[in-house]
């Protein structure tokens, strides 16, 4: 195929090479390995069926995207949302590329969804979607070749629905297929709070390099899943920073004395998932809480969460990409001209993916740490990672964003460097 037939799967995708080109430049990046890291690798799409419980059969769409494997198997989550769409799970298989290698982590980037409101439908229902779905990409999956985990929607139960399905395909018990399983089928401790655990670590790694006390600092989180709310927790309990508000899609809470985190998680869990209603903070806004005087702001929830619009009032010092881009190009540049230290997602919301990375190992080896270790170990990868973007930010005078690409991109260019290009 002429390069000049390439084209990026969408807005989005396109974004993320823009990010990429950023840093490449910067590095006199080789243009052969920059034609062969713009483009995902390969690309599934399936259509399935699915019989719901009234016999009825009803038609699906899903994807699995390997954007690079140079540097060993694909990684990535699979989720479940009506709006999926292959500019998105592209784009964020073209990111977790670059969040493995920034963690220095033997992955490439993988992603997957299937386009599904699974409010819409049964326990049984998305148990057969699940495993229908992972029988139809299984030719690229593998311990080996690509390890799905969950994300938007998806959790431990169908993790362990995805590892039945491919050990009965297979004919024995492979529980290294998935990661983010429960911990009686091979899953790790300390994986539900990893993507929070790390945020948190980064934050505090940011608040100091700026000379902030953590301790002092008011933050606010947008987002109330399983990354923000870990994230309050965590920053709040064992990092002394006061969680003045947070949000989900329901709205948000502000209480300019701190939310007492565990409670607001208790009545989220009473309350439908969601925080509406709750009395003890005062109701705002998503954007509201977008634009508090806060000194850090967690972006926790969807992509492009922040827009240009919303950066010219952010008043925040320090912004944690909680979520994958949450940022939109036009945004970042507002932000940055306003001097906001944004930590990029490639390396703020990495706790996840190192965590899986720690019970694929374990599972490798049929060996289990326990919560102490996990936690001590991630703390020591997102610290010195962390230093290791910010050491780069400072060499090439640039942001954070591009110094953990810089960091990336040259640790998987060296990769594809000593394989070479097959066959010559």
């Amino acid at each position: 195929m002429s390069e000049s037939l390439l084209q990026p799967p969408g807005p989005l995708y396109e974004m993320a090479q823009h990010q990429f080109l950023k840093a490449a430049e910067l590095i006199n990046l080789d243009e052969n390995i920059k034609r062969f890291l713009l483009w995902p690798q390969r690309i599934l799409t399936v259509h399935f069926p699915v019989m719901k419980d009234n016999g009825e059969v009803q038609m699906f769409v899903g994807y699995r995207v390997q954007h690079n494997t140079a540097r060993g198997p694909a990684k990535g989550g699979i989720r479940y949302h009506p709006n999926v769409n292959l500019d998105e799970v592209a784009s964020l298989a073209f990111w977790m590329t670059w969040k493995c290698a920034v963690m220095n982590l033997p992955y490439g980037g993988g992603k997957g969804g299937v386009r599904v409101n699974p409010k819409e439908f049964s326990e049984r229902e998305i148990e057969r979607l699940s495993r229908r779905f992972f029988s139809e990409i299984q030719m690229m999956i593998g311990p080996n070749k690509d390890i799905p985990a969950p994300d938007v929607n998806t959790n431990e139960q169908i993790m362990a629905w995805y590892m039945d399905t491919y050990s009965m395909n297979v004919g024995a018990t492979v529980l290294s297929v998935v990661t983010g399983k429960p911990v009686d089928l091979g899953g790790s401790e300390g994986r539900s709070e990893a993507t929070g655990r790390g945020v948190s670590i980064v934050a505090s790694e940011a608040a100091d390099v700026l000379g902030m006390d953590i301790r002092n600092a008011t933050v606010a989180v947008q987002g109330f899943g399983n990354v923000g709310s870990n994230t309050a927790r965590i920053i709040s309990k064992e990092y002394g920073a006061k969680v003045v508000a947070v949000s989900d899609i329901s709205g948000g809470v502000y209480n300019e004395n701190g939310l007492d985190i565990d409670d607001l998680i208790s009545y989220r869990d009473e309350n439908g998932g969601l925080i509406k209603g709750y009395p003890k903070g005062k109701p705002i806004t998503n954007r509201e809480l977008l634009t508090l005087d806060v000194d850090i702001l967690i972006p926790a929830a969807l992509e492009n969460a922040i827009t240009a619009d919303i950066a010219k009032d952010i008043k925040a010092k320090i912004i944690i990409e909680g979520a994958n881009g949450p940022t939109t190009e036009e945004a970042e540049k507002i932000l940055l001209e306003k001097g906001v230290f944004i930590v990029p997602d490639i390396l703020a919301n990495a706790g996840g993916v190192t965590v899986s990375y720690f019970e694929w190992v374990q599972d490798l080896q049929s060996f289990f740490w326990d919560i102490d270790d996990i936690r001590k170990k991630l703390k020591r990868i997102m610290v010195k990672q962390f230093g290791e973007v910010y050491k780069t930010k400072k060499k090439f005078n640039t942001d954070m964003r591009t110094a953990a690409y810089i960091v990336a991109i040259d640790r998987v260019a060296m990769a594809v460097k000593r394989r070479g290009y097959y066959p010559m």
